[in-house]
């Protein structure tokens, strides 16, 4: 089992910036691939960036690509997501996720979720 805490949302005004964590415990993260997601109020949860376990492979989503980027530390057991050029469309829940079989960007392919922190970006 895998648990996954995240931290660091917050409220910014546009263009600023924030870094997520996800931190994990109760099993080391450097056999899983990494992912965010993020779930707006009535939307449903979508894709953000993920990360390969080694560090060398990453994508993101068209909507947060220059902007939003992901980096691991496995001897930490932790994940982040470093946030940059807020817009107020980015306002949601972020959630990180662990995926040991590949790197997805369904919400289906990752096994461990963390319960999310809230991102308000003002205009």
């Amino acid at each position: 089992q895998v648990q996954l805490v995240e931290s660091g949302g917050g409220l910014v005004q546009a263009g600023g910036s924030l870094r997520l964590s996800c931190a994990a415990s109760g099993r080391t993260l450097r056999r899983y691939a990494m992912g965010w997601f993020r779930q707006a109020p009535g939307k449903e949860r979508e894709f953000v960036t993920a990360l390969s376990w080694s560090g060398s492979s990453k994508y993101s989503s068209d909507s947060v690509k220059g902007r939003f980027t992901i980096s691991r530390d496995n001897a930490k057991n932790t994940v982040y997501l470093q946030m940059n050029s807020l817009k107020p469309e980015d306002t949601a829940v972020y959630y990180c996720a662990a995926d040991m079989n590949g790197l997805g960007s369904q919400v289906y392919e990752y096994e461990y979720w963390g319960q999310g922190t809230q991102v308000t970006v003002s205009s």
